[in-house]
């Protein structure tokens, strides 16, 4: 019975130390992936934080995540900016109710670098006097809330007044305008009004409309051709169509750069130079977007097409009937894609937009341009860039259960 125990006991250890050991596993493994996102997070948030700040927030240092702006209260019906100022050894929350009060900076003998600007009218002189710096000064005894303290006089300066805001008999002094630059009392405020005031620059409503105008025809154009081109290079056959197929497919390693000459050139003679349909005209035919559409009609079983044309189908209802309710992965891959591309497309844009042709820009070339008209204004560049980030990100997050969808549909076939 003492062996079977022993076994049993030491069966029990090593299950407990294998969920120890799991646990910790898992554990370390969510809090490296945990730590990585929180890394790569960190910029978005940031940005969208610095969109909702004033500019004077946007330049703080040390730097601040969350927008903050000053707290404020009505004082006979203006508003008027908080401070927060000790009082009695707290703080409090005061307003500035008198600027100019006479007064003079005091120090206390025994450690000069403790100065306080406080009222004349709060001083009295005790006829005695101090050294400092090797000069003779005046000593004061003067009343601080409910202390009275003796303090050297070392010059004369002017204060403010600040009162409570809820019980007058609350009452500090500080230099006003050192107040303003340590103690205004802030709060959480996002300004959300940026983004209004970012689209009235640069016409950036416009640029978002013709943007989305430009990719919405640019998706819908593309689509509807790769479908057809993929369909005829699927299922139809004719003389060449494999040489066709591989030299339209070829030209995807053609960079853009080498284009855009003899493009430029053809916009210029069909007069459509500096309009929004050379944003659009030139990308209505896609060779990826064809090969994508092709490759996934050639995975689905001839069978159904065979059975559609006993039943008396046409090549066009077989097409819009059967394969294009069955590729809504693979299509909705391609809108994705043809979507990202034509919203941040920037370089054809440039060149085929007039710089003077506002009425025409799109979101990429407004965002260009805004930097310039707005550098003093950090937080309604990142306030555009949060506008023209939002979009694709909604994009993509709708389109994501069918575009992992196409990959491992792709995978399994």
């Amino acid at each position: 019975m003492t062996t079977l125990d022993n076994t049993a006991e030491q069966a029990a250890r090593d299950r407990r130390r294998s969920r120890t050991r799991r646990i910790f596993g898992v554990g370390g493994a969510y809090t490296v992936l945990i730590g990585f996102a929180a890394v790569m997070l960190f910029p978005f948030v940031y940005m969208v934080a610095t969109a909702l700040k004033t500019p004077e927030d946007t330049f703080r240092y040390p730097p601040k995540v969350l927008p903050r702006a000053p707290i404020t209260t009505t004082v006979d019906g203006v508003d008027v900016p908080l401070f927060s100022l000790p009082i009695d050894g707290g703080e409090a929350n005061v307003f500035l109710a008198e600027e100019g009060v006479e007064a003079g900076v005091f120090v206390d003998p025994a450690s000069p670098e403790d100065s306080l600007a406080w009222p004349m009218s709060l001083a009295t002189e005790t006829g005695a006097t101090a050294t400092l710096d090797g000069e003779s000064v005046p000593v004061y005894t003067v009343q601080v809330g409910s202390e009275a303290r003796d303090l050297a006089f070392q010059r004369g300066t002017v204060v403010g007044r600040f009162v409570g805001i809820d019980d007058p008999s609350i009452e500090t002094f500080a230099v006003v305008r050192i107040a303003e630059q340590e103690s205004l009392a802030e709060g959480v405020a996002p300004q959300w009004g940026n983004f209004r005031e970012v689209t009235e620059l640069r016409d950036v409503d416009r640029a978002l409309t013709n943007t989305i105008l430009v990719t919405i025809l640019v998706v819908a154009g593309t689509l509807f051709t790769s479908i057809m081109g993929g369909y005829a290079f699927s299922r139809l056959r004719f003389k060449g169509r494999d040489a066709i197929f591989l030299a339209y497919v070829g030209s995807i390693m053609i960079p853009f750069t080498v284009l855009i000459i003899p493009l430029f050139r053809l916009m210029v003679s069909l007069g459509w130079i500096d309009t929004l349909g050379s944003l659009v005209w030139p990308f209505l035919f896609n060779a990826y977007g064809t090969f994508l559409m092709r490759q996934f009609f050639v995975s689905i079983p001839k069978d159904l097409e065979e059975a559609a044309v006993i039943d008396g189908a046409k090549r066009w209802k077989i097409l819009w009937g059967i394969f294009v309710p069955l590729s809504w992965p693979a299509i909705a891959t391609l809108a994705t894609f043809m979507f990202l591309y034509a919203w941040n497309s920037f370089i054809w844009p440039l060149v085929s937009i007039n710089g003077a042709n506002s009425d025409d820009f799109v979101l990429t070339i407004a965002l260009s341009t805004l930097g310039g008209q707005s550098g003093e204004g950090p937080n309604l560049i990142f306030a555009a860039i949060v506008l023209s980030v939002t979009v694709p990100f909604l994009v993509f997050a709708f389109a994501q259960r069918y575009f992992v969808e196409n990959v491992a549909t792709s995978g399994i076939k």
